[in-house]
């Protein structure tokens, strides 16, 4: 730490982007119709991205348990299956190519090798159900499927519902179990192959996200190639500005940095901030099967890992895990986390563990390809209640509810998003994506206000959703799902606060008069529609009326004081 006095936002931000052959140099690009600064030395698309990790050579790039991947291992099986994707399957530019398993060492391989053709990747969540798979595999066309062998079976049962889909890849499958149309072995088999040639554009589409939806449908939100390579030059600035601003000259590491990857790749979070941001930097990745905190120390402490986050939870359970001081975790410089509120205790306990940590959190959103703002080192310690600034390619703004007006400092309103991160739109929903995008304002659907120095503050969501365990679960989804049992009159789902995940589900429903379903009966409904996760984990049931307001609309803080749950 020092005790140096910081240099204001506003100068340092002209002072870090002017210089015309500073990594950090802005230019003006129009984008559908939109005037819009973007970093100048971003990578053009994500195979220049590919391309560039190439020179990494034989330095490790993905570990799992006992495998090991070097940069070179897996150039070369990108290659071969990228080569497969266009001669045996025909895939083509703009065809979709979806993924779902577990944080496996082919996960990025199908993900690198799909947007190296110029084809669109579609990760798709690993814990959905077979039928909500199904559901966005139909919805965005995609022609092939990588699964892996849990995910394969799932899936299975709605193939004659999907004719679109004309492959199934199973990775790893199990022994005695089907294991998909083609050999995962087999398409990466060419040890001498060369990426096709295709020529990519910075606004072709690259990824497909499903995000949980308001109506209970899942929405698929298009990422470009920009979206995705321009949000990679601002994570890098948003840490080097506050190097700068505390009088400190960032410096590129002497060996190679390792990351813990124990968030899941299908989320923005782990493929475009973990994924492709350590790519581009010739990192080390290590994969976890599932969270476990004792074995995040082991792997610490044998890899020499630098980083290492999820939600705020987990580095909690490290630093309290009883073999935590029996371990040496001294090379960590960095503990990453969001998707749910951190304390404001967590940053000063990091740093008193990791005294050469740099604690950081964010907030962003699918629509906005991960990171939009930052709050990061003593600026964390300072406002641990924000979520910090944008980067000086985007926008944030404070909009009054008429959406005409923007709030003063200090006001509370909906978060608009705008700048070169934002999404193109929602896949196939034109309706969706005008309701979304203002003018090339993202309207974030969140609350929050800003300070005078600009930090931003979420206080709080104008979805009604809940965050549990960074997995975003919509109330109306839930309480759809609860609705189809033939004895529930009402349904109102609200967040239980839990100090690991954040939230966890819970619903207080009204049934008919004289109905015997009980909780068991409840959860075995919704659990049947669907992912095990969003079921709730308590349900209160009462055979009054829910509150309602004079509009019919339920008072969800009514019920959670009715639950004991507080108000808020």
């Amino acid at each position: 730490m020092t005790d140096s006095t910081p240099i204001p936002f506003a100068l340092l931000d002209r002072q870090l982007t002017t210089a015309e052959d500073s990594p950090f140099a802005i230019e003006t690009r129009t984008i559908h119709g939109i005037e819009t600064r973007v970093w100048r030395q971003a990578f053009p698309h994500l195979r220049a991205v590919l391309e560039h990790s190439a020179g990494f050579g034989e330095r490790d790039y993905l570990v799992y348990q006992g495998e090991r991947f070097s940069y070179a291992d897996h150039h070369r099986h990108v290659a071969a299956l990228a080569q497969a994707l266009v001669h045996d399957f025909g895939i083509r530019k703009g065809d979709r190519v979806a993924l779902t398993m577990r944080n496996y060492p082919e996960w990025p391989m199908v993900y690198w090798a799909t947007v190296a053709v110029g084809a669109i990747i579609v990760p798709l969540n690993a814990w959905l159900s077979g039928a909500e798979l199904a559901y966005a595999l139909a919805d965005s066309g995609s022609r092939l499927l990588f699964a892996d062998a849990e995910r394969s079976a799932a899936i299975t049962p709605h193939r004659p519902q999907l004719p679109a889909l004309e492959a199934l890849i199973t990775v790893r499958p199990d022994p005695d179990s089907q294991s998909g149309d083609r050999s995962w072995a087999e398409l990466v088999a060419a040890g001498d192959a060369a990426l096709p040639e295709i020529a990519l554009d910075p606004e072709d589409a690259a990824a497909i996200y499903y995000t949980s939806g308001t109506t209970g449908r899942p929405k698929g939100a298009l990422l470009s190639h920009r979206n995705i390579c321009v949000n990679q030059v601002t994570g890098i600035y948003l840490r080097a500005r506050t190097e700068f601003r505390y009088g400190r000259t960032p410096q590129l590491p002497d060996e190679q940095l390792g990351q813990l990857i124990s968030v899941p790749l299908f989320h923005v979070t782990g493929s475009i901030a973990m994924l492709i941001g350590s790519t581009i930097q010739g990192a080390k990745l290590v994969f976890m099967r599932r969270w476990d905190a004792e074995e995040a120390i082991r792997l610490i402490e044998r890899e020499r890992l630098h980083s290492f986050g999820g939600v705020p939870s987990m580095p909690l359970q490290v630093i309290e895990s009883p073999i935590f001081p029996h371990h040496d975790t001294s090379t960590i410089r960095a503990v990453l986390f969001g998707g749910a509120p951190p304390s404001p205790e967590l940053a000063a306990r990091i740093r008193a563990v990791f005294p050469q940590a740099s604690a950081s959190n964010g907030y962003g959103l699918t629509e906005t390809s991960g990171v939009a703002t930052v709050n990061v080192a003593e600026d964390y310690l300072t406002k641990p209640k924000s979520a910090g600034l944008p980067a000086p390619v985007a926008q944030v703004k404070i909009m009054h509810p008429d959406e005409l007006h923007e709030l003063p400092v200090g006001e509370t309103g909906e978060i608009w998003i705008r700048g070169p991160q934002v999404f193109k739109g929602y896949w196939n929903n034109p309706e969706a994506t005008a309701a979304s995008l203002v003018d090339g304002w993202l309207r974030s659907g969140d609350l929050g206000y800003v300070d005078e120095e600009g930090s931003l503050f979420v206080v709080d969501r104008a979805k009604d959703m809940l965050l549990r365990g960074g997995e975003n679960i919509y109330c109306i989804e839930v309480e759809n799902a609860l609705f189809s049992h033939p004895d529930v009159l009402d349904a109102a789902v609200v967040g239980m606060p839990d100090p690991v995940l954040g939230e966890r589900v819970a619903a207080m429903v009204q049934l008919r008069s004289g109905s015997s379903a009980d909780t068991a009966v409840l959860r075995g409904q919704v659990a049947a529609r669907i992912a095990a996760f969003k079921v709730p984990e308590r349900i209160d049931i009462v055979f009054e009326p829910l509150p309602r307001n004079a509009n019919g609309k339920i008072l969800k803080p009514e019920v959670r004081k009715t639950m004991g749950l507080g108000t808020a």
